[in-house]
């Protein structure tokens, strides 16, 4: 069942996405090369309870981290860990907070020292992909509208879209209905209604979009070793269009 949130649920729900945001700000400011995910990993936790906050995806179905930290081929879901992020290296980083009772829910990728022309288009194109699957999430449209947008822009860049990890509702948890695709035909799928808040957040591989999952059974990689890029917000559909509650 999709629950729908009312007016004042869905400012509620953008105070805690308001923290997500702020946390992401203090990534921004950490990356660099010689800095390893756990040190991020270990200040966005500190912040964010300093700010009333709690991480959700520490062991959120055992999963050991308050952050996913996902470095190049890593596609999501990648463990923080004492390796030192080099330049050239594209990193995603996943946060996820409570705050008063409502979740928030955003990723970023964040390139580190320089990075290749190929890389920075990714990067790019998987931005655009994000906003132009938001633009699409209005009252009346089809979910297919929107993941079409998505799907079409990544395609008409040489670059595939995850199939295998999805969007999903958010709301007093993590993980509510629907569960989304990044790919769709216009005109198909769930109608989009006034009160529905859920995540885009496209996945987009340089090659292929097959995948698979390390042996810690989190961490998910491109098939072919290539890059991966990520972005995420977290939108409320109302009456005046989208609004991204993770801005």
């Amino acid at each position: 069942m999709i629950i729908l949130k009312s007016k004042e649920e869905i400012a509620e729900m953008k105070k805690a996405g308001a923290l997500v945001a702020a946390c992401h700000k203090q990534v921004a400011a950490m990356i660099k090369p010689g800095v390893t995910t756990l040190e991020i990993d270990q200040a966005v936790e500190r912040f964010m309870r300093s700010m009333g906050g709690s991480p959700v995806t520490k062991g959120y179905k055992g999963y050991p981290f308050a952050t996913c930290a996902s470095v190049n081929d890593v596609i999501a879901h990648g463990f923080p860990n004492r390796q030192p992020l080099r330049s050239g290296d594209i990193v995603k980083i996943d946060i996820v907070a409570e705050f008063g009772g409502w979740v928030g829910d955003s990723a970023w990728c964040y390139a580190v020292g320089d990075i290749s022309p190929a890389a920075r288009k990714l990067m790019r194109v998987t931005k655009e992909c994000l906003l132009r699957g938001i633009e699409k999430a209005v009252v009346g449209n089809r979910i297919g509208d929107v993941m079409h947008a998505i799907q079409s822009h990544a395609e008409q860049n040489g670059y595939s879209s995850v199939r295998d990890l999805l969007a999903h509702g958010v709301g007093r948890s993590l993980h509510e209905e629907p569960n989304l695709v990044h790919v769709g035909k216009p005109g198909r799928g769930l109608r989009l209604k006034e009160g529905m808040v859920f995540t885009l957040e496209p996945m987009i591989n340089e090659g292929t979009h097959l995948m698979y999952v390390d042996d810690d059974g989190w961490t998910a990689r491109t098939f072919d070793g290539k890059l991966s890029a990520q972005y995420e917000h977290t939108i409320a559909i109302t009456a005046n269009g989208p609004i991204i509650l993770t801005a």
